[in-house]
């Protein structure tokens, strides 16, 4: 009989365990990038990314505390070279700063030409996590038929944080917010057909 209670015991704890994993992982930061789009427009290409975005209680007591958040999107267009570095021939790098106001109780998204407003985190992490229609600057001629490398990777930008956070977060895992380096070749998507790419 003892062995049973034991034994129970032990798929007890080890049943526990596994239900309290998800929890875990979702108590850590992470930025993870679910899909990548790029379609051909009038002037150019636009860029479109989905991601999710999951703050640590470190970072949400920050906001509580009055900080900006930024958050940036860097996609990045090269053209590899045998004989040399590789060429960025184009590239993109919004950057969204994420606040909260305590007397309104709401939160705040704030883009380069406008501003957002939201009633919960989880409502303006949502709306943060995706990048839509971004143009991409091109910095040299474009070329149908070359196979280009892309890189994207999203992250919380520290440096334009107030300096004492900086130093905080010098060394501080609970600081260190950034989706992998996404990298991919590809041609340029026509007006009749975009390019989609799904994360891992």
């Amino acid at each position: 009989m003892m062995w049973r209670a034991k034994l129970q015991s032990v798929i007890l704890i080890c049943l526990l365990s596994i239900m309290l994993l998800p929890l875990a992982a979702h108590a850590d930061g992470n930025i993870q990038i679910k899909s990548v789009n790029l379609v051909a427009a009038d002037d150019g290409y636009d860029i479109s990314v989905d991601s999710e975005i999951v703050l640590n209680t470190t970072l949400e007591q920050a906001l509580e505390k009055g900080i900006v958040l930024y958050f940036v999107n860097k996609f990045t267009l090269l053209e590899q070279r045998w004989y040399w570095f590789d060429k960025e021939v184009a590239r993109t790098k919004p950057r969204v700063g994420l606040t909260y106001h305590a007397l309104t109780r709401q939160y705040r998204l704030n883009y380069r030409t406008y501003s957002r407003n939201f009633y919960s985190l989880k409502e303006a992490l949502r709306v943060l996590s995706r990048l839509r229609d971004h143009p991409i600057t091109i910095n040299s001629e474009l070329k149908p038929d070359v196979e280009y490398k892309a890189v994207l990777r999203v992250w919380l930008d520290l440096t334009r944080m107030p300096k004492p956070f900086q130093v905080e977060a010098l060394g501080s895992s609970d600081w260190n917010l950034s989706s992998d380096r996404l990298e991919w070749r590809m041609t340029l998507p026509s007006s009749t057909q975009p390019f989609h790419l799904k994360g891992d």
